[in-house]
């Protein structure tokens, strides 16, 4: 019989070869080096929205910097390899992107058990980890100085929901539907600690299997107790088959609440343009806001280099973390080191991105949660939280 514990001391093992040789790596890049950055990314499976909106998001300003000749004469390279949303294949692409590519940063890594799996990688490291698609606790709650995540945490987005349903709508039973995985916990701690501050209790709770569609035995679950709210902490296809069902076989009057990781414009899709009691978690405002000059330029830009594919607040969000992490390069000069961008991008200006503040506060960068709904194709925003 396999010793557990051997096992669980190979990526230690792992873990300090590599930081041996991150050591070894930190030498400035030459004039004529590109700028590297690498991401795994689920490109195919149930989840391959995301992956692929990060990746058109970002391309869409770097393609746009490197067409203005780059970070003083360098071009940035961004590489994305698909993980499926499965660990273990992040953790092969990963040590792919640093050994073979040897990228400077690493950057939009995708979702909460994934990023995990990679964590001692990172964290016994000087490599660059900017702006994840997650808001995973452990990301924000780490010492390490070379992550920086870009957007607000899970616990942000749940506790601003929670906010608002109970302060505006007077609403006293909750219940969720989360993923049976680390990105879901994160996701069920935040609800239970946001509901017990209120002295509020969790009324039901269903889950389901990463990367599945098996959502009956949550139904069941959860309608038994009728609640007010749901907090949705899942991804967009189950996410929409339970909101479809649950409409369907139980009570219409309900407000469902997914959270930014769902990915609104999928899930939207995903049920024919039907927002109806629906209440959007957002980490940015909307592309469509009409005196938003960031907006105005993503939408512009998308349409130069993407022009087949639609605006989504998923890639909004790759585009504005893409242009942080130009903005913090550009402060580098001539000689451009892991250090000195790790402490240009903590010490960006407050409007950079010009509407959106940004402060690098409790390892994030952004520190709002915007509410929405959908109607008439857009996505209109009821109330904003944080500062």
């Amino acid at each position: 019989m396999v010793n557990k514990n051997f096992l669980l001391l190979l990526p230690v093992t792992i873990v300090i070869a590599f930081g041996l040789w991150f050591a070894a790596y930190q030498k400035p890049l030459s004039a004529k080096e590109p700028i590297v950055f690498g991401a795994s990314l689920p490109l195919s499976g149930i989840n391959s929205n995301l992956g692929q909106d990060i990746a058109v998001g970002a391309n869409a300003y770097f393609s746009h910097i490197n067409a203005r000749g780059g970070i003083n004469g360098r071009k940035i390279e961004f590489i994305q390899y698909d993980d499926k949303y499965e660990p273990e294949n992040t953790y092969t692409n990963t040590l792919k992107l640093i050994q073979k590519d040897k990228v400077f940063g690493l950057f939009g890594f995708v979702g909460t058990p994934t990023v995990k799996r990679i964590l001692p990688l990172v964290t016994n490291s000087d490599i660059p980890f900017i702006a994840p698609y997650t808001g995973a606790a452990f990301l924000r709650e780490n010492n390490a100085n070379n992550i920086i995540n870009f957007r607000s945490s899970y616990q942000d987005e749940i506790e601003a929901l929670v906010t608002f349903l109970t302060e505006k709508k007077g609403f006293t039973k909750f219940a969720i539907f989360y993923q049976n995985d680390d990105y879901g916990e994160e996701g069920y701690i935040a609800l239970s600690e946001a509901l017990a501050k209120r002295k509020l209790r969790l009324q039901a709770e269903g889950t389901y299997k990463r990367n599945t569609l098996s959502i009956r035995h949550a139904i069941h679950e959860i309608a038994a107790v009728k609640p007010e709210a749901i907090i949705l902490v899942g991804s967009y296809k189950p996410t929409a088959r339970f909101i479809t069902k649950v409409k369907e076989c139980c009570f219409d009057n309900i407000t469902f609440c997914p959270i930014s990781f769902v990915n609104a414009n999928a899930l939207i899709d995903e049920l024919g343009g039907d927002g109806e009691n629906i209440l959007f978690s957002q980490t940015v405002p909307s592309y469509d806001e009409p005196d938003s000059e960031e907006a105005k330029s993503y939408l512009s830009l998308l349409a130069f280099y993407y022009p087949k594919e639609k605006p989504s607040l998923v890639s909004y969000e790759s585009y504005l973390a893409a242009k942080a992490v130009v903005q913090a390069l550009q402060h580098n000069g001539i000689s451009v080191t892991r250090q000195t961008f790790i402490d240009n991008l903590k010490n960006l200006n407050k409007y950079t991105l010009n509407d959106i503040p940004l402060e690098y506060y409790h390892s994030q960068l952004l520190n709002q949660v915007y509410l929405s709904t959908y109607a008439h194709g857009k996505f209109h925003i009821l109330e904003k939280y944080g500062h």
